[in-house]
């Protein structure tokens, strides 16, 4: 009984709870340390589309071992957030989001989905708002606002992407926000932020920015206002530089900000295999004044050659060049500096007051007049969904990875398992480290896996446990 006792003081232990963030100002927030947060993160949708069927019982974030699998990976990988797309609020998502929890990482959580009813239409944005599809991202703020590491809600990914559908849909765009924004103020424990993710079309892009961050009522407690703005920005390929990729031009169009600014995807693959050289420039000094990092896309091989890991049928996989690439690049940052920055001793920016002065293109809109909730919807936010998911941290039995996992010289890795962190600690390079990892081609540096390969001369790793729990254990068998 006493051994029993112990186990599960170990497991409870071990699924310990990153700190919470929070978006003030400008920047995201460690309000323990009142340190910034850089996000490091990975587009994560294993299946692609078809990883998202509420049909088959089917999301990313529904299947342990697969969560277990790629968050082992992840944290190799060195990266501390996942941003995933389309998720059924209706499933179960409590072992994977404390697997993610447990191994460091951040949940950047889209509410819509490209089915029908569950997203706004960029062409006719009037058609697809109503209540029941308000009802459905409230559910997914329902069923992810418990775990402590779900960083914030986007609203729209991509909905304006020229300037014919910037003169409709942003109107649109901020009334889903503010509907969000009310239902988490009414619903969650702690001010979840809610924004939205830009495609980084410069007809738009800074003119949707400024739509969606300033007040229309002049005061920065305005309901509608995104509390971030990111873009999904392919503009740095191969070798370029700060000022080729015209990453410059980005940090100068949006010095000022008010919210938090981030890549909610980047990574451009041609050529390939890609060499991720933006990774020092996003995280340096010519950046990180103004951007809050960002999320490489994307985690899992698709047809348009964008993955880090190839996934096979049953489930095992293969690490691509691009994850050696990657992994290697975030090895040469100083997270020790890069996470424990404060933000700056002066005032932080104030939202602008909306008004027709800050849209520069003709054809985008002016009217900060929002549509009115739809029927019915106001009950929903003021009462809640009914019957509402509810998602909870649970204790995972085991972090060892069952899935077969291959080098890219064919290697396979053996022992493989996530690295559970202790209290208020977030993934980094070098966190799940061992001599496991072969590089294929004998060039990569950096971290390695918890794992070794079948032709490393037998080497194993085990899960760093705290001292203390380890003697917990000891004691109990003692007894």
């Amino acid at each position: 009984m006493l051994i029993h006792s112990a186990l599960l003081a170990l497991g409870a232990t071990i699924a310990a709870a990153v700190q919470p963030l929070e978006a003030k100002d400008n920047y995201f927030i460690n309000p323990k340390t009142g340190n910034r947060f850089q996000i490091v993160g990975v587009a994560y949708q294993p299946g692609g589309s078809a990883g998202y069927n509420p049909a088959l019982g089917k999301d990313p974030l529904s299947n342990k071992d697969i969560c277990l699998r790629d968050a082992a990976l992840m944290q190799i990988l060195g990266v501390n957030a996942i941003r995933v797309y389309n998720l059924d609020p209706n499933l179960n998502h409590d072992e994977c989001a404390s697997i993610f929890n447990a191994a460091g990482m951040y949940m950047l959580v889209d509410v819509n989905s490209p089915l029908v009813g569950e997203s706004l239409t960029s062409d006719k944005p009037w058609e697809s708002y109503y209540a029941s599809y308000l009802n459905r991202t409230f559910a997914v703020v329902e069923a992810f606002k418990n775990y402590p590491n779900t960083l914030a809600f986007f609203s729209g990914n991509e909905v304006i992407f020229n300037e014919e559908n910037g003169a409709t849909v942003p109107p649109y765009v901020r009334a889903v926000t503010r509907d969000l924004k009310n239902y988490v103020k009414n619903h969650v424990s702690r001010p979840i932020p809610v924004g939205y993710s830009a495609a980084d079309v410069r007809d738009v892009l800074f003119d949707s920015w400024n739509y969606f961050q300033c007040a229309i009522d002049g005061e920065a407690n305005d309901m509608s206002r995104a509390d971030l703005f990111a873009l999904n920005s392919y503009s740095w390929c191969g070798n370029s530089s700060f000022k080729t990729s015209g990453y410059d031009t980005l940090v100068e169009g949006f010095t000022g900000s008010s919210v938090p600014i981030f890549y909610s995807e980047y990574g451009c693959n041609d050529p390939s295999p890609r060499i991720f050289t933006e990774v020092q420039a996003i995280y340096g000094s010519e950046m990180t004044g103004v951007f809050s990092g960002g999320v490489v896309y994307e985690y899992v091989q698709e047809v348009n050659n964008y993955g880090l890991v190839n996934l096979s049928s049953d489930g095992s996989a293969d690490l691509l060049s691009d994850f050696y690439s990657l992994r290697d690049q975030y090895a040469k940052l100083d997270f020790t500096q890069i996470q424990g920055a404060k933000p700056p001793s002066t005032a932080a920016p104030k939202p602008p007051t909306c008004s027709s002065k800050l849209i520069t293109h003709k054809e985008f809109t002016t009217n900060f007049t929002l549509p009115a909730v739809p029927p019915g919807a106001q009950d929903i936010i003021d009462k809640g969904v009914s019957p509402a998911p509810s998602g909870k941290i649970v204790t995972i039995d085991s972090w060892t990875v069952t899935h077969e996992i291959r080098n890219r010289d064919g290697s396979i890795l053996t022992g493989l398992a996530v690295k559970p962190l202790a209290d208020d600690a977030t993934n980094q390079p070098g966190t799940n480290a061992a001599n496991g990892t072969a590089t294929g081609t004998g060039t990569g540096t950096g971290a390695s896996p918890s794992a070794t390969s079948k032709n490393a001369a037998g080497r194993t790793a085990a899960v760093a446990l705290p001292v203390t729990l380890v003697a917990l254990v000891i004691a109990a068998i003692a007894l």
